[in-house]
């Protein structure tokens, strides 16, 4: 199962996979670029197709949208259910290999990603300002 794996950039498979998706999906869109030089047609490059498509990526949105998400749920009352689910541990018993990954796990490593820390992140997440410059940041982090 490609999600894992680490990669050597720090990305995870999924994120990658998403990454190639969006890159596909942008090179039908915009079509194949002549070559200045040869005069043949190529596919275009990443770079290319960063210039001409500007809005964040993909991955970016989504780990904003889990960060924006969990400001809310750190917000809510210990007794609410989607608090327990996201901060509790489960009972029982977990299935045998690499465990996967939680929600809270990719939201400490999304705070980290954009320098939040390595505190709580629901600490974090009670002041509403400081957070919101969070999410935000993670939704432009590497955006030209």
């Amino acid at each position: 199962m490609c999600t894992v794996y680490k990669t050597t950039g720090g990305k995870n498979c999924t994120e990658m996979g998403k990454g190639v998706f969006e890159n596909r999906v942008l090179r039908r869109v915009f079509g194949p670029k002549r070559d200045e030089v040869t005069g043949e047609w190529r596919k275009l490059h990443n770079d290319e197709l960063n210039d001409l498509y500007s809005l964040p990526s993909i991955v970016r949105v989504v780990k904003s949208r889990r960060m924006r998400w969990a400001g809310h749920v750190a917000h809510m009352g210990k007794d609410r259910g989607v608090h327990r689910v996201l901060v509790e541990k489960p009972e029982g018993k977990r299935l045998l290999g690499r465990p996967r990954p939680r929600w809270e796990d990719n939201i400490k490593m999304d705070v980290q990603e954009v320098g939040g820390g390595l505190g709580d992140w629901m600490e974090l997440a009670q002041d509403r300002d400081r957070w919101q410059a969070l999410v935000g940041t993670v939704r432009n982090f590497g955006v030209r």
